[in-house]
């Protein structure tokens, strides 16, 4: 090994050694076993995930794709395919999508486009974290605005911070972790006067109460995320797609990607529960109703404020330590994300919209958790 090689990795690796690395953190198959339990007494409520799809509906679905697909093929005309099918979904056309391997490579895919060494992107904290990270691994700088005291966009404030520098604008709604739709008037605004890329993520999209999908043709400068994992309950696959103006889709489409990126079987599964939507309407129609049940009970616990939702999950805020929470929980077999320090709230958790039993064993919990004394 020349020495040339040792210096210059050496140098690589304390340059990356400054990009923060996405961490998932516990799993449950570790933490039933610390607990010596078995894993499906973990009560998982840490990732967002749609439990309320109904999986006896998705395995037939995939075992008709087992029976159609050839292993041995290239995915040739698969995206396509998918593109289409979308346009019924969305009311664009196809020419207006572009396929990925979820949203965080869209995001990934977009930074990579556009931001470059010295570039500048904008986005309100807190937030969803992989934009920070990809631009970071980009040589850019990311600047971020506090949201209000409200969980809203600071407008004026975000403002300020636009330049000839600033290339990317990251906005979540509704967002992760405030679990909040932005007021439309001031994403408008914003992405009006914003001189470059805009990224609106619409991940949660279908539990929310509107999408700007409709209005695309307004906003030349926009880039629309979506995804599979949440409202259709196809996390395991990583299935996702932006959805743009045709000048740009079309950049984002075919600049970025390696040659069949998304494999085949995803695809086509994407488009057989696009063939089959009362699966994806029951499943955000039930997580819905449960939602708003669960965040009355969690209001309920003396300790505990739930904020309102227009995702698949809900921001708590907790009177006891976040650290001594988590660790309770844990002890109890319940998972949930840990923020702690959020705005104004010292100790917060984002917690996934659950199955009605899994609701109940963390509501208990709580109860429990809050009326011990430290």
């Amino acid at each position: 090994m020349s020495e040339d090689y040792q210096k210059w990795f050496k140098e690589k690796q304390q340059k990356l050694g400054a990009i923060d690395c996405y961490s998932a953190g516990v799993t449950p198959e570790g933490l039933a076993e610390q607990l010596g339990v078995d894993v499906s007494e973990i009560v998982k409520l840490n990732f967002n995930e749609n439990l309320f799809v109904d999986r006896s509906k998705q395995v037939p679905l995939m075992k008709q794709l087992a029976e159609e697909i050839d292993l041995r093929m290239y995915p040739e005309d698969e995206e396509a395919k998918l593109r289409e099918k979308l346009t019924g979904y969305l009311g664009v056309s196809a020419d207006c999508i572009a396929i990925s391997n979820a949203g965080d490579e869209l995001i990934d895919r977009i930074v990579r486009l556009f931001i470059e060494k010295g570039d500048v992107a904008v986005s309100p904290t807190p937030t969803f974290a992989i934009p920070r990270l990809c631009v970071k691994r980009q040589e850019g700088e990311y600047v971020t605005v506090p949201l209000t005291a409200g969980f809203q966009l600071d407008v004026e404030g975000m403002l300020s911070q636009f330049n000839d520098k600033t290339r990317l604008l990251y906005i979540c709604s509704p967002n992760n972790p405030t679990s909040n739709q932005m007021r439309p008037e001031d994403i408008e605004k914003l992405v009006k006067a914003f001189p470059g890329i805009v990224i609106l993520d619409e991940a949660y999209g279908e539990f929310a109460d509107y999408s700007f999908i409709p209005r695309l043709s307004e906003f030349s400068n926009m880039v629309i995320l979506r995804t599979f994992s949440k409202a259709f309950g196809l996390a395991m696959l990583r299935l996702g797609y932006a959805v743009a103006n045709p000048p740009l889709a079309k950049v984002i489409r075919e600049k970025a990607p390696l040659p069949y990126p998304v494999s085949g079987f995803t695809i086509r599964m994407g488009v057989k529960i696009l063939e089959n939507m009362d699966i994806m309407r029951q499943a955000v129609s039930g997580l819905v109703a449960e939602r708003e049940k669960f965040i009355l009970a969690l209001n309920q616990i003396e300790g505990v404020e739930a904020f309102p939702s227009q995702a698949d999950f809900i921001l708590i805020n907790t009177k006891k330590p976040a650290d001594e929470t988590y660790t309770a929980l844990l002890k109890r077999g319940i998972m949930l994300k840990k923020w702690g320090k959020l705005l104004q709230y010292d100790n917060c958790f984002r917690v996934t919209v659950g199955l009605p039993e899994m609701n109940q064993k963390l509501i208990r919990a709580l109860k429990e958790i809050m009326s011990e004394s430290s």
